[in-house]
């Protein structure tokens, strides 16, 4: 894919640095983008005040880095003696001499880091008589925000695999019996746990997978981060909210839908109606130069218009709109930019949540959610599957 790594070599330009060196292995979000690699061990990536992107990796992982990485050439740790120099001076001293020859090699003798950059490194560097700066904005993490159209798809992707799961879900719970009160499936209580199970088991045969999810019934789903747990309760609101990666791209996609088999009552289904319009507010006020705060605004003015309390009305609220309007979606599930009271401006290729909802413990949960990409002219809407008129499922 090739990274766009402008923002970053002007930084290193003003800051008269010849490179920026990342140390971890690809579950760090920064090295998978600029690298276009992904091993689960540390490796470095360099990148050259000239653009040039360079990788040191291990000789179990040359041919896959040569072969798959965006990356202008990759070397072999055996290359600068790895093995001699861990033998003679222990693993921590050897790894840096091999580091430092492989800086060296560049004629890189000043370096910028990202702020999370192990800390034995940047002092062993520094010990060699290498110049480490951290770099404190975060610029990669900018620079991810904005995607391509390969990531949208990647993203696009993601999501369609994420339907299916929330369609599992719906399907599961539309089916079950009610007995006394609690959702019951082949003579067993239909439990957030069972449904969970079909939605990892969905996710796997569409290529991706979850750490975890969420399926909150009743009281549970008046706390927007309680995983739910334990039996699923007739005439109760539900959340199902999923997440999901795609196991080879890494792109994470979200959805949150809020169901009910039965009845959950006069106020939930108005706070499901209010949660609705809200939605469609956020929606509407999303274009290019807009910022995330104004788009949180309306979805804040929709619900406060409706006698709800949000945390702008009251930064103390425990019940009502409890979190912020959405967040960025990409390599990580949270990451740039933020629709929230501190949202800065949104440009086309940002990939966003929009996600209000209402929370109150006697009453439940509300929230829905869909994943959109700002366009030039407004936005379009990555999410395709439906948002009934009210939570209850036949």
């Amino acid at each position: 894919m090739g990274a766009e790594l402008s923002p970053l070599l002007s930084f290193l330009d003003d800051e008269d640095l010849d490179g920026y060196l990342i140390d971890d292995d690809a579950s760090d979000s920064d090295q998978r983008y600029v690298s276009g690699f992904d091993a689960p061990d540390a490796y470095q990536t360099l990148v050259t005040a000239d653009g040039a992107v360079h990788l040191l990796v291990s000789g179990l992982e040359y041919g896959r880095a040569a072969a798959d990485a965006d990356a202008d050439a990759v070397a072999r740790r055996s290359d600068y003696a790895f093995q001699e120099l861990l033998a003679e001076y222990g693993p921590y001293e050897g790894k840096i001499r091999g580091v430092t020859a492989f800086l060296e090699d560049h004629d890189v003798e000043s370096i910028a880091v990202p702020r999370n950059f192990p800390t034995g490194t940047a002092d062993g560097l520094r010990d060699r008589g290498l110049s480490v700066a951290v770099e404190p904005e975060g610029i990669v993490k900018g620079i991810r925000a904005t995607k391509t159209d390969a990531e949208i798809d990647r993203i696009r992707s993601t999501q369609r695999a994420n339907e299916a799961a929330m369609a599992a879900a719906a399907d599961l719970i539309a089916a079950a019996e009610i007995e006394n009160g609690a959702l019951v499936r082949d003579g067993e209580p239909l439990t957030s746990e069972r449904v969970k199970q079909e939605i990892e088991i969905t996710l796997i045969r569409h290529g991706c997978a979850l750490d975890d999810t969420i399926v909150a019934c009743g009281a549970d789903a008046a706390d927007p981060h309680d995983r739910g747990s334990g039996p699923l309760e007739a005439n109760e609101l539900i959340v199902i909210d999923i997440f999901p990666r795609d196991k080879e791209t890494k792109y994470f996609a979200d959805m949150t839908r809020t169901f009910a088999r039965g009845d959950p009552g006069k106020e939930a289904r108005r706070r499901y109606e209010v949660t609705n319009e809200a939605f469609e507010a956020a929606l509407e006020a999303i274009e290019p130069g807009v910022t995330g705060s104004d788009v949180h605004d309306a979805a804040c003015d929709a619900i406060e218009a409706a006698g709800y309390e949000t945390l702008r009305s009251d930064p103390s609220a425990e019940t009502g709109f409890i979190h912020s309007t959405g967040h960025g979606v990409g390599l990580d599930i949270h990451e740039q930019p933020s629709v929230s009271p501190a949202g800065g401006e949104l440009e086309p290729g940002h990939v966003i949540t929009i996600e209000p909802g209402i929370y109150d413990p006697a009453i439940g949960g509300v929230r829905i959610e869909d994943l959109v990409v700002v366009t030039e002219d407004g936005y379009e809407n990555l999410t395709e599957y439906p948002i009934g008129d009210g939570p209850t499922i036949e």
